[in-house]
């Protein structure tokens, strides 16, 4: 039945609409359907007025690449690829190459924590010295020593707080026992080295497996490369299905019936519940190394070189909030070379704003240079923020950082030159002033330095060594003590954010010394706006059971 304008006013004034002509609203929860189908579905929207029962009802795999072939490949609608979302399953890959893979700022996932669970039997990565056998052998010897020492910090350090923090009465042995235990792998996770294996899980949208896996393509570690490789292959082949063997049961008696229908329904709960799913097999297939970041990285790293050739790395605080004082245009500059070079922002920031125009330009330009038709602009481009951190920290500390994805993060590359992190009191209940350093009173301290020390030694030997392969291995025998530097680039709902949650009683004590100074910087500059922020002292003593 038709109404006139006139009629459906007067009749929604008297709520007398029939249902056949009431708007209302339905919201569908959907399962079952691939990912490209229903990216398709979603996308249809745009172009056609089917509900989303209908335009599942009628789209095939076929017509689903079809339809992405010519709009998301031919015409760069990207967003489409944001509708098709894949759970992935990442096992076996070197903490290394999880820092990289996670570095993405549309990512969601969980990755094996280093403050819960032993990994002394977690495996290592060994990359291909390409037969340089001199560097093979010291790299497995320093693996060794390193796990050697892990094991024996978390055992000294589980000895010294069961003679110092006694049981709760209303504390079970076994609950007690387990947070003696974490907080022993806080302190002796400092000793694992980047080479370590882990695991994690990500759910990731289309868009974000297709820039994450040439991201990973482009990258100079074969491990890193091939993870890429092995990405893209577990999106566009045979996905693993929970439910297979249940379902091959089902249709396995279906086919024993000795019912003329029988053969019939088998086959059709076959091609239903055992088919083959792929879960993006269009919008990946076609990801490459990025000839953009792998050009660009490489002629940054020489206009680095030659412009700061003269101006070695300053001195800087753990945490430096640098006040905006720059141009836009010196800022972008600053961060391109940040990305490229050891220094602290805020040296590169006044070096380059002492420095012609034209060379800010030509440092921009570069940035560009290579940029193809479909390529997004470097991180570095993403300027503006009213809040900048720069940030020197243990690498296991910042990788619990590294999850605050909705700062712009420019990180440098692994090197030894910024030295150790050691760790002081960490939870030992004790006063703010006469904190013990839990390394020492444990007996592992020199133990502990010596062994970070050697990794670097060894590193830095193989580094050097004649063979390029064997030369990036080095990077692997990093102990997560090692310290890296990161730019975060925020609102001040971010810092706010980041400063109450990783400064709270049950954070690690690296972050949360970390936070603890983000906020007294933040406190410094913005007295009104820092006073509303419910920061945890940092300086106070903790009960390590509220946890």
């Amino acid at each position: 039945m038709t109404y006139s304008v006139r009629e459906t006013i007067l009749m929604s004034s008297e709520s007398s609409l029939p249902p056949s002509a009431r708007n209302e609203t339905e919201v569908i929860a959907i399962h079952g359907a691939d990912p490209e189908i229903l990216a398709y579905a979603m996308a249809k929207y745009s172009r056609s007025s089917l509900s989303m029962r209908d335009s599942l009802a009628e789209i095939s795999a076929q017509r689903a690449e079809q339809f992405l072939n010519t709009f998301y490949f031919q015409y760069g609608h990207r967003s489409i690829a944001d509708l098709a979302h894949i759970a992935f399953a990442v096992e076996r890959l070197s903490l290394l190459a999880a820092i990289v893979l996670v570095d993405e700022t549309r990512w969601d996932g969980q990755e094996r924590s280093t403050r819960y669970q032993n990994f002394l039997e977690s495996g290592f990565y060994y990359p291909d010295f390409a037969g340089d056998s001199a560097s093979q052998d010291l790299y497995a010897r320093t693996i060794v020593s390193l796990m050697s020492a892990y094991k024996r910090t978390s055992t000294a350090v589980v000895d010294l707080l069961r003679r110092r923090v006694a049981r709760p009465d209303d504390l079970k042995q076994d609950a007690y026992d387990r947070t003696l235990r974490a907080r022993a792998f806080d302190v002796a996770r400092y000793l694992l080295p980047l080479a370590t294996n882990t695991s994690l899980g990500q759910i990731v949208s289309a868009r974000t497996l297709e820039s994450q896996v040439s991201r990973l393509l482009s990258h100079p570690a074969a491990e890193i490369r091939l993870l890429g490789e092995k990405l893209r292959e577990a999106a566009t082949g045979p996905a693993w299905n929970l439910n297979a063997k249940a379902a091959q049961s089902i249709v396995d008696k279906l086919a024993d019936i000795n019912d003329e229908i029988a053969p019939g329904l088998a086959a059709q709960a076959a091609a239903l519940f055992t088919r083959e799913v792929r879960t993006a097999p269009t919008l990946v297939k076609y990801s490459q190394p990025s000839g953009y970041l792998i050009q660009t990285r490489a002629d940054l790293a020489r206009a680095a070189a030659e412009i700061l050739k003269n101006v070695p790395p300053a001195a800087a605080p753990l945490v430096d909030l640098v006040e905006r004082t720059e141009s836009l245009e010196v800022e972008l500059a600053a961060t391109l070379l940040y990305s490229a070079c050891h220094h602290p922002y805020r040296q590169l920031r006044d070096f380059l704003s002492g420095q012609p125009a034209a060379r800010t330009v030509e440092i921009i330009e570069l940035g560009l240079k290579h940029r193809g038709k479909h390529d997004e602009t470097l991180r570095a481009f993403h300027a503006g923020a009213a809040i900048r951190f720069d940030i020197l920290m243990d690498i296991g500390g910042f990788r619990d950082f590294h999850r605050h994805r909705r700062c712009t993060q420019i990180i440098q590359d692994f090197t030894a030159l910024h030295g150790y992190e050691t760790p002081g009191a960490g939870d030992l209940p004790a006063s703010a002033e006469s904190r013990p350093d839990i390394l020492a009173e444990a007996g592992v301290l020199s133990d502990y330095r010596e062994a970070i020390a050697a990794a670097h030694r060894t590193a830095s030997v193989i580094a050097a060594g004649p063979v390029r392969e064997a030369a990036q291995s080095a990077t692997y025998l990093y102990p997560l003590a090692t310290r890296i530097r990161a730019l975060f680039k925020m609102d001040f709902a971010e810092a706010q954010y980041i400063a109450e949650l990783r400064s709270g009683p049950a954070g690690h004590f690296s972050y949360r010394r970390v936070a603890w100074e983000m906020f007294l910087k933040l406190q410094r500059q913005y007295p009104t706006l820092a006073k509303n922020i419910r920061v945890t002292d940092f300086t106070q003593p903790i009960d390590i059971f509220q946890r």
